[in-house]
């Protein structure tokens, strides 16, 4: 734990969050992830009469107006609940972005304050069929029609599609210029005609109502656009924010009370006459999960300061913070896995539901080989575009002067 590093209102805010998911019963998890509850609403209510919801967002919508490193400490403690779980949070603040940054004061009363309050519950509709990781190659279509716009077309993968309210949608408002210039976002109500063709049944982070859901001539009133006309792409870029500093906090979490649970069996467990902890092949794992956890956690938290002090190299940062966080979340659980051996495999203990999470951690809000994308690129530009430079280390080599054999093309 870090909280060496937080304040005393830091500390007080993972404790009440501790204490919330304390209170969450266990019956509730196991139904989910036997698929009996498709999406748990009271969580997001208990949560709500909390005022633990969108801590982030002013106090004058029901947030607390905290900071972000704020936001990814509660994150933390939320993650021990398991994927399914964090991610319906998740969305509260993911949605909440768009509402906040680029919403007007009639739709952050409309739809902000109630979900803060959790009597409204939200999702997004971003990921279509034909496109994973290709967002911007979204089709469906919103055709403005005098004061409404009509929708046609699908998304899937949506968490919520079963259970949500209301959906936060991008749509292709102007389809004959690049598409990065052609989206708009919309909140479109469940109520206005959105279907749901698929629930899924899924491998992990079940519970959510995961589905496909349908846009066939769905009449969505003009006031819901959300910002301008055709800004759905600088709307998307703000909204990565929160969808990959969610999924990287979430991660930790998740990661940190495996290891725990682990840990705690290694000391139990005796072989050959003496607890397993005492063997090397055990102890050292443990020592390599925990090295791995502490740094992934170190640059999740770094990576929210850099949000909060809306740092220029944020953007590398997040993609850097959500890649190492749920790639280190999938190694340390597998570590926890191989230390308990067998056990490790069955329902006695909660590790094989925590391994079946967190594998989709490294595919949503970008899979990570779109982060090492956004990374590289970012970096480039850094370097690349760096007006001043510490020392020229390039001149220490013995030869630095034979420009000769500097060949380049």
């Amino acid at each position: 734990m870090f909280e060496f590093n937080f304040t005393e209102e830091e500390r007080k805010l993972r404790d009440e969050v501790r204490e919330f998911v304390k209170t969450i019963p266990r019956e509730l998890l196991i139904k989910m992830d036997k698929d009996e509850v498709k999406y748990p609403k009271e969580f997001l209510q208990w949560a709500g009469e909390k005022n633990l919801l969108g801590l982030r967002f002013p106090k004058e919508w029901g947030g607390r107006g905290l900071p972000w490193t704020s936001e990814i400490i509660a994150l933390e403690e939320i993650g021990v609940l398991g994927n399914s779980l964090a991610c319906l949070y998740s969305l509260v603040s993911i949605v909440g972005e768009a509402l906040d940054k680029f919403g007007n004061d009639e739709q952050k009363e409309r739809y902000l304050k109630p979900m803060l309050e959790g009597k409204l519950h939200t999702a997004e509709a971003l990921t279509e069929p034909r496109g994973g990781s290709d967002f911007f190659g979204a089709t469906t279509v919103a055709e403005k029609k005098g004061d409404y716009y009509i929708l046609n077309g699908q998304k899937r993968f949506i968490v919520g599609a079963e259970g949500a309210d209301f959906f936060l949608a991008y749509v292709k408002t102007n389809p004959d210029v690049d598409p990065k210039k052609g989206l708009s976002v919309l909140v479109v109500e469940r109520d206005m005609g959105v279907k749901v063709e698929t629930v899924y049944e899924l491998m992990g982070t079940k519970g959510g109502g995961t589905g496909r859901i349908v846009f066939k001539d769905v009449k969505v009133p003009a006031k819901n656009l959300i910002g301008e006309e055709n800004t759905g792409g600088m709307i998307f870029n703000q909204m990565m924010i929160p969808e990959r500093m969610t999924s990287a906090a979430g991660a930790i979490g998740l990661a940190r009370v495996a290891l725990e649970v682990a840990t705690r069996y290694s000391d139990r467990r005796k072989a050959f006459g003496r607890a397993i902890r005492r063997f090397q092949g055990v102890s050292f794992r443990v020592a390599d999960a925990i090295s791995a956890l502490d740094a992934a956690r170190g640059l999740v938290y770094f990576a929210a300061r850099a949000v909060d002090l809306d740092a220029p190299n944020r953007r590398r940062l997040v993609s850097e913070a959500k890649k190492v966080a749920t790639d280190t979340a999938w190694e340390v659980i597998n570590h926890a896995m191989q230390i308990m051996g067998g056990i490790g495999y069955t329902t006695v203990y909660p590790i094989e539901k925590y391994l079946r999470d967190a594998r989709l951690t490294m595919i949503w809000t970008g899979t990570n080989e779109i982060m090492n994308l956004l990374i590289q690129h970012e970096y480039y530009k850094e370097v690349l575009g760096a007006r001043e430079f510490g020392r020229d280390v390039e001149k220490d080599a013995s030869m630095a002067d034979r420009e000769d054999e500097k060949v380049y093309e």
